[in-house]
């Protein structure tokens, strides 16, 4: 019986060639340590990409890969998933490739459910072309291609998954400790699982992400979800709790980490799981009256 692979062996002998200080750096790391957490078999893993910086991935990881055209990660991937099911696919994508030229692969992707991770690194800027605004860049954004500031409104990613009727939508931020629980979580989903990384693009738009992902200092900025347990942040002194007259989350303090009585909002995961459950409980009822149609046609 072989040794378990560790991340180390998810890396490959190429040299990586991003700008020094990337956050892609530290992405690749967290990938390369959540496949050999879930014990992922090389020969049996693929990563697909389109075009930025971000889909350089394929030659850093010692697995299959396929670097492809602008956009089209998600539908050759899907040909992937469709000609060989067994293969555990990743897709990784950036905000000008997946939302921009590759927007409409990356929607019916995500609703038809095929089962891959979408992994769209979010830096705000076209940082392979050398600095454009994006898709996602926030009104005002200076850029080679907006010297004025941007005046388009950002697209969101993750309200876009949840649009185009995603089933796993996560985030989480390229030099976070807790990156690897959220990749091997989207692994473990069945079906389409997307995750948009907010990745800090050193040299046409840094620090951008700084009030919330600083390495230092902007932990208190943070809230981590986990299944069935209040949503606090801050060390625990604050969480979110349902406004029922707005119909809004809202920052509540919590006293003495009594989130009960601020009455803080229960993450609760299995909601997913539930959905799944009644579409096949849904799926087994149409069954059954069509066959009970068909009977009485026969009758």
């Amino acid at each position: 019986m072989s040794a378990q692979l560790q991340a180390k062996d998810f890396a490959s002998s190429q040299e990586v060639r991003w700008c020094p200080g990337c956050g892609d750096y530290a992405v690749l790391k967290s990938v390369t340590k959540a496949l050999a957490d879930v014990g992922a078999v090389p020969e049996k893993t693929v990563f697909v990409s389109g075009i930025g910086c971000s889909s350089r991935f394929p030659y850093y990881v010692e697995t299959y890969g396929f670097h492809t055209i602008h956009g089209r990660a998600p539908a050759i991937a899907t040909g992937l998933k469709l000609a060989n099911p067994e293969l555990d696919i990743w897709v990784v994508t950036g905000d000008g490739d997946g939302l921009s030229i590759g927007g409409n692969h990356l929607l019916h992707a995500l609703r038809r459910n095929v089962g891959f991770k979408i992994l769209l690194f979010n830096n705000e800027i076209y940082g392979l072309t050398k600095g454009q605004y994006s898709p996602t860049s926030r009104i005002g954004t200076k850029s080679p291609s907006t010297p004025a500031g941007s005046v388009d409104r950002p697209a969101q990613p993750c309200a876009f998954a949840l649009g185009s009727g995603a089933r796993f939508v996560a985030r989480g931020f390229d030099v976070s400790k807790n990156l690897p629980d959220v990749l091997k979580a989207a692994h473990a989903h069945k079906g389409a699982a997307f995750v948009e990384i907010f990745q800090n693009c050193i040299v046409y738009n840094k620090d951008v992400f700084n009030d919330f992902a600083a390495p230092k200092g902007a932990e208190d900025q943070q809230l981590w979800l986990a299944d069935g347990e209040p949503m606090l942040f801050a060390k625990g002194t604050k969480g979110l709790r349902l406004d029922t007259e707005a119909m809004a989350l809202k920052v509540v303090d919590v006293a003495d980490g009594d989130e009960v009585e601020a009455g803080t909002v229960i993450c609760v995961v299995e909601a997913m799981k539930m959905e799944n459950e009644i579409a096949a409980h849904r799926a087994r009822f149409d069954e059954r009256v069509d066959r009970w149609a068909s009977l009485a046609a026969s009758q």
